[in-house]
């Protein structure tokens, strides 16, 4: 995880008006949002990368709740757009979500079917997709 970590923090974009990294109280208020509790792997993963940027996909975040990554907001879109409701979007790029369920494994979903790809984690995921995009 903490390799990671650092190949995104080398990977990320500088931004002009940098992202917030939430605190617990942030998370607790969202779980409240969504009534569903956030898996502990996503939890860690935005205390401690969800104000990078890299590439060109947008993981959800948590802190400005009119971003278009905003968490609450990109789970109630997924869902209305058939995501079972026990799998939580960690990243919406077109018309694909990849999601978490609550073991911490990552799926790609698209038009009500899963994909053939799966990541046993969500640090899995970000060194195979995220950083590469």
């Amino acid at each position: 995880m903490n390799e990671v970590i650092e190949a995104l923090k080398e990977a990320a974009i500088t931004q002009t008006i940098p992202l917030d990294l939430p605190d617990e109280d942030d998370l607790v208020e969202i779980e409240e949002q969504l009534l569903l509790p956030i898996p502990a792997a996503l939890k860690t993963f935005l205390l401690n990368v969800s104000d990078l940027v890299c590439g060109s996909i947008e993981p959800v975040t948590v802190c400005d709740p009119h971003a278009h990554t905003h968490l609450p907001e990109v789970t109630a879109e997924a869902w209305a757009q058939g995501l079972p409701r026990d799998l939580m979007p960690i990243c919406q790029t077109n018309h694909c979500y990849y999601c978490i369920n609550q073991e911490g494994n990552i799926l790609s979903w698209q038009h009500g079917e899963f994909g053939d790809e799966q990541w046993e984690d969500i640090w899995e995921w970000a060194e195979d997709v995220w950083i590469k995009s």
